[in-house]
């Protein structure tokens, strides 16, 4: 791990630092990226947040006051600059550490330098890059110097710190959220990287007008490292085979891009995001957005099952009866890209996602089962209705089980009035279907045969009121079990 000085000490600066000494100049041989550094505040770009006049990184800094922050931002946003530049401010003594290679062990001599830095009265700041990548033991390990203020903790991540830290270590610590930098903000970090001529490229008089910097810009995609390292890229490939000319080629700079890279991981925020714009597109009726977040998805590597089974679920949740072949074509997609795999399986994906976000809207039957399961906990197990239990043995049909049934086939329209919930459950309009879709003959029919059950519910409950004699005398006989073994 080299996370300290050539001295083999852990601290990222000499100390004391002097808050108003600007940082020692960056090596020569150190990526653009990090020889263009800001050295304070004024010299960030983006972030007007936190750091502009009115920021409450601006008024720690000036107060000299650094409490345990966690820097939350996607990558190149600034953190670690970030970092920097309040440890600095603060008078304190920087160490740095990467949680992906960094454990226990190493916490616990950053510690006991911090112990004895306090006896000389020096304070020590903790940096701790990729937070996230610490587990529970190793957060916890954390937990109590923070609380005693052995260390002040500055945490960087890229993940949600409501996901990825520990609750107690969270309560202790200031999230901060930096934004993803815009094509502006790394066009000026550009223009002063190439006209910088002590850390930036200005000594090569190399030239760009602002609408090569601004596809560059594009190009980066809020990333102010991948942008530098763009334009260092293109900077030696004009130095190599334009030898002799000062304007960056646009060719040049495009061979510089290469591939996009985009912000994602599978199991994290950013593609649990990306899984709610699609979904929520396609729910909103609106086929091109949900295009575009399922080619991000795609593009990103995602798992095309994941995109199918999701439209699965939402032809059935959100789609439902209002247009029953939107089921069908889901699983047909689904099965499609099963069988044949990307880049193919894009195409059926495509269809299921146009249809689907043009098809009529129901909820209908998913509220339905949301009511019929509030019922069960609200009333338990009731018994099943005898009519409706099946009478394999003798002994079953002698109980009753079976006895009153109708085959519905047998009736007229196909349909029998009875009462088929248990008793103590009040029959009420679980599934209401909506106007719009197949739905609208569903629901006159429903109509119907809720009337004509209501009807026979009246007619059963008069004759539930006439003498007991005459309820007998109208009782049809009972029926003979099948003789059978009890």
């Amino acid at each position: 791990m080299d996370s300290g000085r050539e001295d083999g000490s852990l601290e990222l600066f000499a100390p004391p630092p002097d808050p108003g000494r600007p940082a020692a100049p960056a090596r020569a041989a150190a990526p653009l990226a990090e020889r263009m550094r800001p050295r304070s505040l004024d010299e960030v770009v983006g972030q007007a947040h936190l750091v502009g006049p009115e920021g409450p990184l601006r008024a720690l800094s000036r107060e000299a006051q650094l409490p345990s922050l966690i820097l939350w931002g996607p990558p190149g946003s600034g953190k670690t600059t970030l970092a920097r530049l309040l440890a600095r401010a603060a008078g304190a003594r920087l160490v740095a550490l990467s949680a992906v290679t960094a454990g226990v062990r190493e916490v616990r001599e950053v510690v006991s330098e911090a112990l004895r830095a306090a006896r000389r009265g020096e304070r020590t700041v903790l940096f701790l890059d990729e937070i996230h990548r610490f587990n529970r033991a190793q957060q916890d390990a954390l937990l109590p110097h923070v609380e005693a203020g052995t260390v002040t903790l500055l945490g960087a991540t890229t993940e949600n710190p409501s996901f990825e830290v520990n609750a107690p270590l969270l309560s202790r610590c200031r999230v901060v959220r930096l934004h993803r930098l815009e094509p502006a903000d790394l066009l000026v970090l550009c223009r002063r990287a190439l006209e910088d001529p002590e850390r930036g490229l200005g000594r090569l008089g190399l030239e760009a007008d602002d609408a090569l910097l601004r596809a560059l810009a594009e190009a980066a995609d809020g990333d102010a490292r991948r942008a530098l390292g763009i334009l260092e890229a293109a900077a030696a490939l004009q130095r190599s085979r334009r030898p002799g000319s000062r304007r960056l080629d646009p060719e040049l700079l495009e061979a510089a891009v290469g591939s996009p890279v985009l912000l994602h991981d599978r199991d994290r925020e950013e593609h649990h995001n990306l899984a709610s714009a699609f979904i929520k597109s396609l729910r909103a009726s609106d086929p091109d957005a949900a295009l575009y977040y399922l080619a991000r998805l795609l593009e990103a590597g995602d798992d095309p099952l994941f995109a199918a089974r999701r439209m699965v679920i939402f032809a059935s949740e959100d789609v439902g009866n209002a247009d029953p072949a939107a089921l069908p074509l889901a699983l047909a997609a689904c099965q499609a890209v099963e069988r044949i795999g990307l880049p193919e399986g894009r195409i059926p994906l495509a269809q299921a996602a146009t249809y689907l976000a043009l098809a009529p809207r129901s909820k209908a039957a998913y509220r339905a089962l949301g009511r019929a399961e509030e019922a069960v906990r609200r009333y338990g197990s009731q018994p099943v209705p005898l009519h409706l239990r099946n009478a394999p043995t003798a002994l079953m049909g002698r109980e009753g089980y079976g006895a009153g049934y109708r085959d519905p086939h047998g009736e007229p329209d196909a349909f029998v009035p009875d009462r088929n919930l248990p008793e103590a459950i009040p029959e009420e309009p679980w599934y209401e279907p909506v106007d719009r879709g197949a739905e609208v003959a569903l629901a006159r029919r429903l109509a119907d045969f809720r009337r004509r059950r209501a009807a026979a519910r009246g007619r059963s409950d008069a004759r539930s009121t006439d003498s007991p004699a005459r309820a007998a005398k109208e009782a049809p006989p009972p029926s003979t079990p099948a003789q059978g073994r009890d």
